[in-house]
């Protein structure tokens, strides 16, 4: 808590300290729709898959101060109206120098963040959220991640309860490029502590094998409340194969299980055609199977 607290003295004096005109400022709407048809048990509907409009942009204060925001709402064209039809997500400010950056108010947990893009079928059926905690995204947030020495980093998060005068907190250190763009290994552990009622430790690993981009984690959690605990493990499958994107990924969480396998079709450079089957199995509920086919465009 403390060096949370001494690192936002110290942005927060540098910010007072900076000129008073920008010498640069940006500012980009960004969103996208993704809508699916989809079956599960004979059941069918037309699905909005976490479908958002944002506005995101940074201002330089001087040559080594920045300022940054997000904010962002999810969107649903394909069912909900009115007030329902308007959710928060990210929606935060930040400073960003040579010291790395703070980050306050609504964000995804650090050790959400931490898990990269190997979740291959986020904001889908078969997101990992479904046997797992851990992906929160927290009001009363304050961030900070370190700059990066020879790939390494390192990310704190404090999550404020106002209600109950208590506080969570969410730590996690990193190695390489989590999309894997800019090498050929990511590795990731992260522990969040009493957040959301649980304490999770996650360990993230991905790598390019040829054109196979392959991941896996490692969880345990903990229920604060009464002690139970669950282990599980995931693994992750993506092939380019021309404009098609060939797709599987398995999870577990003790006895429970899902497994999907999907492949999406490329039809433009923010624009693609999607289709997966998911199947779920359950220890001590109903299984579940979902076969979808769906349209994404990002703007």
């Amino acid at each position: 808590m403390k060096f949370i607290q001494s690192i936002a003295a110290t942005t927060l004096a540098m910010a007072i300290s900076a000129p008073v005109l920008a010498a640069s400022v940006s500012a980009d709407l960004y969103g996208k729709v993704n809508i699916s048809l989809q079956d599960s048990d004979g059941e069918t509907e037309l699905k909005s898959n976490a479908s958002r409009i944002g506005l995101k942009g940074s201002t330089s204060l001087n040559d080594d101060l920045e300022v940054f925001y997000t904010y962002e709402f999810q969107v649903d064209p394909s069912d909900e109206s009115g007030s329902s039809n308007l959710k928060s997500r990210n929606q935060f400010v930040g400073l960003r120098g040579a010291f790395g950056e703070v980050v306050v108010g609504r964000n995804d947990s650090i050790l959400k963040q931490s898990q990269g893009k190997f979740d291959l079928y986020s904001d889908q059926e078969a997101d990992i959220k479904v046997l797992w905690k851990g992906e929160n995204r927290m009001s009363d947030s304050i961030t900070y991640k370190s700059p990066t020495f020879n790939g390494f980093q390192l990310g704190l998060g404090y999550y404020l309860d106002e209600a109950n005068d208590d506080a969570a907190t969410s730590v996690s250190v990193s190695y390489g490029d989590s999309a894997l763009k800019k090498g050929k290994y990511y590795a990731a552990i992260a522990m969040d502590n009493e957040l959301k009622g649980y304490n999770v430790t996650r360990l993230t690993a991905g790598t390019m094998v040829g054109d196979v981009k392959l991941g896996v984690m490692l969880q345990t959690q903990e229920n604060v409340a009464d002690g139970s605990e669950k282990d599980g493990f995931m693994v992750s499958a993506q092939y380019k194969l021309g404009n098609f994107d060939l797709k599987g990924q398995y999870q577990t969480a003790e006895d429970d299980s899902g497994f999907t396998l999907g492949a999406d079709r490329k039809l433009g450079k923010n624009t693609k055609l999607y289709a997966f089957y998911t199947t779920f199995n359950f220890d001590t509920a109903e299984d579940e199977s979902y076969l979808a086919l769906g349209l994404e465009h990002k703007f």
